[in-house]
């Protein structure tokens, strides 16, 4: 699913989001198909879009288009969720560099300071979604497209309010396109459990609708494997570990083989991160075997400072904002350190998590040892907030991969992000059988294999061990150790609070003349 982006442009205030052009899929032209400037109606023109393919293909992409939060622009998911773990702390040039991530990576954040977009964004895909399921029943397509872009977008929407829910807690439930008669100012939140049942229920009905696989331009969008992941997903986190296993089953097949669905764990870990040559290009490792949900990145957009973070860009931010500042090679002989661009040194790693995973396989391709590198004369650069000496390398700024487009090199990178993979649902599902059994001993086997590991006795703390190993950096751990109830005492070093920090403070601009009730203790 590689995008491109066609015009657009938003207006919103809370829930009342107005979507007024769209994105387009690549095959799509940048002309003429597009829905141009209109009144803020507080609806859409329905009666002259949807009428083509093509249109229809662009509105779907409109909701896709919203994954880009996993990677894309300063407030990224996988930045600022490490940054609350105890893995990571916030980092950057200073205590002060971005007050969202600070905040969570201290614990104090507030209102205030937390960013608005972790709230505004999910719910403009969420809108996007609902005018999308609203129109597609007059669309003039064959049915089967309508099924299979409603099944798509349905899913969608339910991963970007798993999303909420886990942030926030009781969130509103908007499951229709709002229009201007709507009081979308006092929209009530819905307990969590109920948005829960919603998702659950939503993604089990469209299952059938969606294909068994994708190839070619198609890759990136949702089939019937990742639907049944999210769902395994959602079902985990809400405590029904019996239907997690049975959704988690059918999408990871025989550990260690190719499941029904093509997944299967990539021989070298190594190879899902960082740039490998293809042909006679160095070149990202897309969509791999073991991808299930992946968000996508392109320097296509040729993003620049006047756009970034606004939507309109689609690099991948996490490269530039994990790199060392002032990185740079020293001209010793036979230099083997890393090759990379200056970065803004966010997320650096905790001395806890580079002691855990001292002789790992894994450790490599997860950690840069910047101190290690400065101390044998092979590289230099400046240490800044928090730092340990110790970086986030998964998504490295490589310098071959800077992008050779118009554009900011900071701001072009395109390494996809993996929102689930199979480790992870393989790792997921051994927790969901009780981490006991054959058959979670086999999944848990297979995970360690694959990096030459000898088996160990499955328990839910290798479960907990080995998913911080394998998916260190990923933007899972913060989730985990909620989930777990174990964030009391792992995080009490950064001064995360019980019966407070198990959720974030719903953004200030969202509750200001509303009827959203306040998180407690914020």
């Amino acid at each position: 699913l590689n995008l491109k982006k066609m015009k657009k442009r938003y207006i919103y205030k809370g829930f009342a989001i107005l979507l007024f052009a769209s994105i387009g899929f690549s095959n799509i032209s940048c002309t003429g198909d597009y829905i141009g400037d209109v009144q803020n109606t507080g609806t859409f023109d329905n009666e002259n879009y949807f009428k083509t393919e093509r249109q229809c293909l662009s509105a779907t992409a409109s909701v896709y288009d919203i994954m880009k939060k996993y990677g894309g622009g300063f407030e990224n998911m996988v930045t600022f969720l490490n940054a609350g773990s105890d893995d990571f702390y916030a980092g950057g040039g200073s205590a002060t560099d971005g007050a969202g991530i600070q905040g969570f990576s201290n614990y104090k954040i507030n209102p205030i300071t937390m960013p608005g977009s972790y709230w505004r964004d999910y719910y403009q895909g969420i809108a996007n979604a609902n005018w999308v399921i609203k129109s597609m029943p007059t669309a003039q397509v064959n049915e089967n497209l309508k099924k299979r872009i409603v099944a798509e977008v349905t899913v969608l929407r339910s991963l970007y309010y798993f999303d909420l829910v886990r942030l926030f807690g009781n969130v509103p439930l908007i499951l229709k396109q709002l229009t201007a008669a709507d009081d979308y100012w006092h929209i009530p939140q819905t307990p969590k459990a109920e948005v829960y049942k919603q998702i659950e229920e939503d993604i089990a009905r469209v299952i059938a609708d969606l294909p068994m696989t994708v190839s070619g331009d198609e890759r990136g969008r949702i089939t019937q494997g990742g639907a049944r992941a999210l769902l395994g997903k959602i079902y985990l986190y809400d405590n029904k570990k019996a239907e997690a296993a049975a959704q988690f089953a059918e999408v990871n097949g025989t550990p260690g083989q190719m499941s029904q669905y093509g997944y299967k764990l990539v021989d070298d870990f190594n190879s899902l991160w960082g740039l490998h040559l293809q042909g006679n290009t160095l070149e990202y490792n897309k969509f791999t075997s073991e991808s299930i949900i992946e968000a996508v990145y392109t320097n296509a957009s040729m993003s620049d400072w006047s756009f970034w973070g606004q939507g309109k860009d689609d690099g991948n931010s996490i490269c530039i904002m994990t790199g060392p500042r002032s990185y740079s090679l020293t001209n010793v002989a036979n230099n083997d350190a890393p090759d990379l661009v200056s970065g803004w040194s966010f997320n650096t790693v905790t001395e806890d998590l580079f002691n855990f995973m001292q002789n790992d396989p894994r450790a490599d391709a997860t950690i840069l040892n910047a101190k290690k590198l400065q101390a044998e004369g092979k590289i230099s650069y400046s240490p800044a907030n928090a730092d340990t000496g110790y970086f986030f390398k998964k998504f490295a700024p490589w310098r071959a991969g800077v992008s050779k487009l118009p554009g900011s090199m900071e701001l072009n990178f395109r390494p996809n992000v993996m929102v689930i993979r199979l480790a992870d649902t393989y790792l997921m599902e051994a927790e969901a059988l009780g981490a006991s059994g054959a058959r979670a001993q086999a999944l848990l086997d297979a995970v360690r294999a694959r990096v030459g590991l000898s088996s160990v006795p499955v328990s839910m703390q290798a479960i907990k061990d080995e998913r911080r190993r394998e998916l260190a950096g990923e933007g899972h751990r913060w989730f985990d150790l909620v989930r777990w109830g174990d964030a009391p005492a792992k995080l009490a070093f950064k001064g995360f609070v019980s019966g407070k920090n198990e959720v974030l403070p719903i953004p200030y601009q969202e509750l200001n003349n509303t009827s959203l009730v306040q998180n407690p203790n914020y």
